[in-house]
């Protein structure tokens, strides 16, 4: 029994590695080449008769993003008894008392160190203890999940077509996000709540209270490890070294090896904060020790967050680390956080009628930022909402409308209006003015932005006050630096000591506003364009225009676009930080402005997906930085909305919503495609619903499908995962086409098309479990593409003689087409790259009636296209053209020819070669994204009236042998 077993589980492990090989289109030297693993190692993992190694399992479950836990469970279930214990026994070997009994000190401990979070003007009276219970203060916000999305390979000829393949997003909260994760990058803003979720799995993993979507970390031992604290200390840590280098008391205590033994058993959790806090020339030291630690304790769980530009996309990849990004809070959110920021505030007032006032307050915030739109954009993290909160409350009702102004008042309030309207006189026997303060705590902050810390030293911090006072002789006559330290350590609102030996301020903002501050009245402008390009600097230089009076703004901004204009690898980044400043900038030389919008002019509007893509990647500022609809041509309009999709969040939903009145085809397309990346109801009633025409709808979840009733009936519909097929056929309408439905195992045959007599087009792509095809037959479909589905056996197809479209990308007996048993009058046949590797066209004339041909591979035969007389459209992608260099044809009816990836070589024809077979062509779409390519049109020059299509970024030569009206190019070249 237990062989069978045994041999049941690595048959299922090694069938998972090979299907989810297929699905994602991996040749055996591409896997091998991912996961970093040799060939003898990856094929016995695949096919061997042998239970692959742990390493080897976790090495292709990072590169194929498969789930690692329940391939691990296969393979201790395949391994033979002995070993199984064996192994089991290494990894988790019972600890003995003295490690229990100190790992339950250590969770209390973690408990109550981190179960309390610190909120910004809560309580003004008594600062010290301006704190919730991290159980009441926690959100769990909104995560953007990215998965990989597959390019189809039927990209173009049809009406199911797809888009350039992109970034597939998904809207969880932080449980669902995180639920089966066993490594995960957090992407967020500044006080967008990173650090407080770290707090939350920390404590909440101590208590052994994680909810259920977190069972795989239940039992798990949290490590909160905040690197600025780390890489202050020169080498970062090893496991015996995680609670002396954060400062736990309980680290004398620790027993010998606990640590590695709490990692090496599986239970350990690492909660790593703050990769923008650790200097570029650190960052990927950084990445080494995490890369090292996992190598060493695979089976460790692992969150690591930072700002979104503190690494690039990838970072991580190949590691098995999901990405999730925070998204901007929802007016929900910040409903709920004013609730329970006012609720924590009248829990410690002490009449009746604070609390009325307090009530008050909350109802006029919460329509306050509900109407006024400049309010709702502030409110965006948990930081700024907590800082609305309380200025809202310290000002009887009134706020700012600018992010500086926020921030202004916010230490006015924080300095000195809460001791003096509440009465308080010098409890440290000191008093500070506001601008006293100012200076000091700027000084300090300036310190840790010049040096790329978040964190000083207590030694370091009292020199920086000590040499400040001479310069302030009414301050030192109050006291040494040790006494004006604990002063603004008690009093100011902005500094705490998070450890006995270490200073910093409560949040990153206030550090970048007063080092902005500090770095403009030292003159220091040549530093901050040096730094521009730095993520942690970005911050600081827009707020630094701010802080500029008028001729110091005018040349920081100059001198950032100059440094652009020479620094081709940072221009994109410095000309949009510049355009960004813009807001600051409330008195500016029009000159300048004018120069900042030169060279924003070459950015925007984007044109095209991958300027899209890049501008994207920049982040949020680039949101306020998009045109709206209006004056854009096109293919601006599509690819602001794409920008603007990729990037997410309520702001990015408002801009999103000026496009879709839109009529431009592509700009609908894009915003259809955006749906996954925002709130499915919100989204559909906000923008699809008020769509115009008949649209492709695109559906990933059931809550989608559950909307689709309330929308416009569509005109197609494409379907992503494993999606109940009943309920998918009941969503379609009597208007409804096309439907694609893609990556769902649980379709096993098409007897669902009986309940879709309306359907037209059905497209089915990586369906694994697809094995009967009959009930296409007897169906009204005309058309069929069938991609990835491996279990169809060829000879199916021999029934489909209604179809008139078809598009397969399928491996045939053979390699030959004459092999292919379809027996109907084809108009269009698409051919994928599995179809065509190495396969004989010989047996197409038999469709005599097809007018179009899309051929994605080499292929040989091709002289035999001459006996198609009505084919006008042919399509050649990834070298599929060849075949026509090596043996000459005359094809003139051919009308309308698109080459994809195309690149003259010794290996394809030339465009003389392309003129000479297709005399009769009326249009051609060349796609040559080769950049510094040269492409030459003149060969093309005697065929008359034709039409010229080029898309992607290589250089043309040639076009002067053709009319301007006839040439387009994509992305439109900018004048």
């Amino acid at each position: 029994m237990i062989e069978q077993v045994s041999s049941s589980a690595l048959a299922e492990l090694k069938d998972r590695l090979r299907r989810r090989r297929v699905h994602r289109r991996l040749s055996m030297t591409a896997l091998e080449r991912l996961a970093g693993l040799g060939h003898t190692t990856v094929s016995r993992a695949l096919n061997g008769p042998a239970v692959p190694s742990e390493a080897t399992v976790l090495s292709l479950a990072a590169c194929l993003k498969l789930e690692v836990e329940p391939l691990l469970e296969l393979r201790r279930q395949a391994l033979p008894a002995r070993a199984a214990a064996a192994d089991s026994g290494n990894r988790t070997a019972p600890p003995g008392q003295g490690e229990v009994e100190f790992e339950e000190r250590y969770r209390s401990y973690v408990e109550r160190r981190h179960g309390r979070l610190s909120v910004v003007g809560l309580d003004l009276s008594r600062p010290e203890q301006a704190c919730w219970p991290l159980d009441a203060a926690y959100l769990s916000l909104e995560f953007a999940v990215g998965t990989e999305r597959h390019p189809s390979a039927d990209s173009r000829g049809h009406e199911g077509a797809r888009g350039p393949a992109g970034p597939q997003v998904r809207i969880d909260r932080a449980e669902q996000a995180l639920a089966g994760r066993q490594r995960v990058l957090v992407r967020g803003l500044a006080g967008g709540g990173k650090t407080t979720l770290l707090q939350w799995l920390a404590v909440s993993s101590s208590r052994k209270e994680l909810p259920e979507q977190l069972g795989h970390l239940r039992g798990s031992v949290p490590f909160l490890l905040p690197l600025r604290t780390l890489v202050r200390r020169g080498q970062l840590p090893g496991p015996q070294e995680f609670l002396l280098a954060v400062g736990c008391p309980l680290d004398p205590a620790q027993p010998g090896g606990w640590a590695d033994q709490v990692l090496a058993a599986g239970r350990g959790l690492l909660l790593i904060d703050g990769l923008d806090e650790v200097p570029w020339a650190q960052r990927e030291k950084t990445r080494s020790w995490l890369l090292e630690l996992i190598a060493a304790y695979p089976q460790v769980s692992v969150v690591v967050t930072g700002r979104p530009s503190a690494v690039p996309d990838g970072w991580l990849a190949g590691h098995g680390f999901t990405e999730l990004t925070v998204r901007a809070m929802s007016t929900a959110d910040v409903t709920v956080f004013a609730t329970r920021w006012h609720a924590a505030a009248a829990a410690g007032a002490v009449s009746d009628e604070e609390r009325a006032h307090l009530a008050d307050l909350e109802a006029a915030l919460k329509s306050a930022v509900r109407s006024q739109r400049d309010l709702a954009r502030l409110a965006t993290t948990p930081l700024l909402c907590a800082l609305m909160c309380g200025l809202h409350r310290d000002r009887r009702g009134h706020l700012p409308q600018r992010r500086m102004e926020l921030y202004e008042a916010a230490l006015s309030m924080l300095l000195v209006r809460r001791d003096r309207e509440r009465g308080i006189g010098a409890p440290e026997g000191l008093v500070l003015t506001e601008h006293q303060s100012v200076q000091l705590l700027q000084r300090l902050a300036y310190w840790l932005v010049r040096n790329g810390q978040t964190e000083m030293d207590l030694d370091t911090a009292l020199h920086i006050v000590g040499e400040a006072l001479p310069t302030m002789p009414q301050v030192q006559s109050q006291g040494d630096a040790q006494t004006v330290l604990a002063h603004l350590l008690a009093r100011s609102g902005l500094l705490r000591s998070p450890a006995a030996d270490t200073v910093d301020f409560v949040h990153r903002t206030f550090q970048d506003y007063l080092g902005a501050k500090a770095a403009v009245e030292a003159r220091d402008l040549p530093l901050l364009v040096r730094h521009a390009h730095d993520d942690q600097w970005e911050d600081v230089v827009r707020i630094a225009v701010g802080h500029a009076r008028p001729h110091e703004r005018a040349s920081l901004l100059r001198r950032l676009i100059a440094r652009g204009d020479r620094t081709p690898l940072h221009r994109t980044r410095l000309y949009l930080l510049a355009t960004a400043c813009l807001e600051n900038a409330t008195e500016l030389d029009p000159v300048v402005r004018q120069e900042i919008q030169e060279r924003t002019a070459t950015l925007l509007p984007p044109r095209s997906t991958q300027e899209a893509e890049k501008l994207a990647a920049v982040g949020p500022v680039v949101l306020e930085l998009l045109p709206g609809p209006e004056n854009l041509e096109g293919d601006e309009a599509a690819a602001v909305v794409r920008t603007a999709a990729l990037i997410g969040g309520d702001a990015a939903m408002h801009l999103l919503e000026g496009f879709r009145d839109s009529s431009h085809a592509p700009v609908a397309w894009e915003l259809q495609d955006a749906w996954n990346r925002f709130d499915t109801h919100e989204y559909a009633h906000g923008v699809l619903a008020h769509l115009p025409g008949r649209q492709i709808v695109h559906v990933t979840t059931l809550g989608q499908l559950a909307v689709l009733p309330a929308l416009p009936p569509p005109i197609g519909i494409t379907a992503e995962g494993d999606l109940p097929i009943s309920e998918l056929t009941a969503s379609l309408s009597a208007k409804t086409e096309f439907l694609r439905v893609e990556n769902n195992p649980s379709i096993q045959d098409l007897s669902f098309l009986g309940s879709c007599p309306d359907l037209r087009h059905l497209a089915l792509h990586r369906c694994l479990n697809l094995t009967d095809i009959t009930d296409a037959h007897q169906s009204g479909l005309d058309g069929l593409s069938l991609f990835g589905c491996t279990s169809i056996d060829p000879d199916a197809l021999q029934h489909l003689s209604g179809i008139q479209h078809l598009s397969l990308d399928m491996a045939l007996p053979n390699r030959r087409l004459d092999a292919l048993p379809v027996h109907a009058e084809l108009a269009y046949l698409f051919l994928g790259s599995t179809t065509c590797e190495c396969l004989a066209l010989e047996g197409i004339s038999r469709w005599r009636n097809l007018t179009s041909l899309c051929l994605c591979a080499p292929v040989t035969g091709t002289a035999e296209l001459k006996a198609l007389p009505r084919l006008e459209s042919l399509s050649l992608q990834g070298g599929a053209e060849r075949d026509l260099g090596d043996h000459p044809v005359l094809l003139p009816q051919v009308r309308d020819l698109y080459l994809g990836n195309w690149r003259e070589s010794a290996d394809t024809p030339t465009l003389d070669a392309v003129a000479r077979t297709f005399p009769g062509l009326r249009k051609l779409t060349i796609s040559h994204y080769h950049r510094g390519h040269y492409l030459d049109l003149g060969p093309l020059r005697g065929i008359p009236g034709l039409a010229l299509h080029l898309d992607g970024p290589g250089n043309v030569t040639g076009t002067e042998h053709f009319p301007e009206e006839l040439i387009t190019r994509t992305p439109r070249p900018r004048t």
